[in-house]
C-alpha cells in the first residue's frame, strides 16, 4: 500500500478529530498546544479515549483537555524518574570506580581479561574512545593535554564521561563476580543478579526519557527482576505486569532509599498522581493496594 496521507494545518488536525467524536472546548487553546506539541506525539494520549482503534472513533465524553493533561502528566513523570535514574548511575558509577579500582588499578577497564565477553568489551572499548573525543570536560582535555601514555585516562576520570549504557555493559561483561556482588551489597541488594537486572532496565528507561517518549501506558522490553527477596522496604510478589512502569518505579524507589535515605520521591509520585485523577494508575502496571505495599508506606 502506497502511503497517502497529507500534512494538514492546525485547525485541519481539529476538525479531523471532531469529525471522530472528541470534543475541543477551546479551538485556540488548542491551537496553541499543537504549536509546541506536535499532533504524532499527542496522538499516544488520544488512544485509550477511542472505542474503536482502527478507525480512531472516540467514546463519548472524550476530550482533547485530557489528552494534554496526560500529555503533562507524562512530562512531570518523566522529570522525576530522570532525577531518581541518575542518582542510580552516579552511585553505581562511584561504587564501580572504588571497588574494581583497589583491586585490578587504574586501567582496569581497558583489560580484556578481566571481561566474560570479548566483543562486548571490544565494543564498549570503542564506545568510550568517541566519548572521550566529543567530551569538553576540562579535566579530560587537561589530561590529554600533559600525558601521551596509556592511551585512555585513569579509570575516575574516563568513567565520568562514559554513558550510563556503557558503564552498564561494563558492570554487566565484568568477570568477577565478588567484587559486583560486594557492590551490590552496598545496594542493600543480595547478589550481583539483581543489580544487573535493575540496571538494565533503567539503562532502556532513561533512553526513553532521553528522547522524550511517553512512559505513561508503556510496555518495556527489559523486565526488572522482581521476586527475589531483599532486606529493605520492598513490595510482596507478584506485582503484576513485570513489563509496566509500576516495576521500574519500586527498583528505583529501592535505590534512593539507600543511596538518599531521606529522598522524596515516593511522595512527589504521590501528589503528582493526586493532581492527574484522571490517569489510569492500572495502564501503569499499578496494583490496587500498591500504597499499602512496604516500599510505599
Amino acid at each position: 500500500m502506497k502511503y497517502s496521507k497529507q500534512p494538514l494545518d492546525y485547525s485541519e488536525i481539529l476538525d479531523l478529530l471532531e469529525s471522530r467524536g472528541l470534543i475541543i472546548r477551546d479551538r485556540n487553546k488548542a491551537i496553541e498546544c499543537l504549536k509546541v506539541v506536535s499532533y504524532f506525539r499527542l496522538d499516544n494520549y488520544f488512544h485509550p479515549m477511542e472505542s474503536d482503534k482502527v478507525q480512531h472513533i472516540f467514546k463519548p465524553g472524550s476530550t482533547f483537555d485530557n489528552a494534554m493533561d496526560l500529555y503533562r502528566f507524562d512530562c512531570d513523570l518523566r522529570e522525576l524518574i530522570f532525577t531518581a535514574i541518575q542518582a542510580v548511575e552516579i552511585a553505581l558509577r562511584s561504587k564501580m570506580i572504588h571497588h574494581i579500582s583497589l583491586q585490578y588499578g587504574a586501567f582496569w577497564f581497558t583489560d580484556v581479561s578481566l571481561f566474560r565477553d570479548a566483543n562486548i568489551h571490544h565494543k564498549c572499548m570503542e564506545q568510550i574512545r568517541q566519548e572521550l573525543k566529543r567530551t569538553r570536560e576540562e579535566f579530560i582535555i587537561e589530561h590529554s593535554a600533559k600525558y601521551s601514555e596509556p592511551e585512555f585516562p585513569p579509570v575516575w576520570k574516563t568513567l565520568e564521561v562514559t554513558s550510563f549504557g556503557t558503564l552498564s555493559k561494563l558492570f554487566c561483561n565484568f568477570a568477577d563476580n565478588k567484587i559486583k556482588k560486594r557492590i551490590a551489597r552496598e545496594f542493600n541488594l543480595p547478589q550481583h543478579l539483581v543489580l544487573e537486572s535493575w540496571i538494565k532496565s533503567a539503562v532502556v528507561l532513561r533512553n526513553y526519557l532521553a528522547h522524550h517518549s511517553r512512559v505513561w501506558n508503556r510496555k518495556f522490553p527489559i523486565k526488572p527482576q522482581m521476586t527475589t527477596p531483599l532486606r529493605g522496604n520492598w513490595v510482596i510478589p507478584p506485582v503484576g505486569n513485570y513489563d509496566k512502569l509500576y516495576s521500574q518505579l519500586c527498583y528505583l524507589q529501592y535505590l534512593l532509599n539507600v543511596i538518599r535515605p531521606c529522598n522524596n520521591f515516593s511522595f512527589r509520585l504521590k501528589v503528582l498522581l493526586t493532581e492527574h485523577l484522571n490517569v489510569d494508575t492500572s495502564a501503569m502496571g499499578f496494583p490496587g493496594n500498591w500504597l499499602d505495599e512496604p516500599l510505599w508506606r
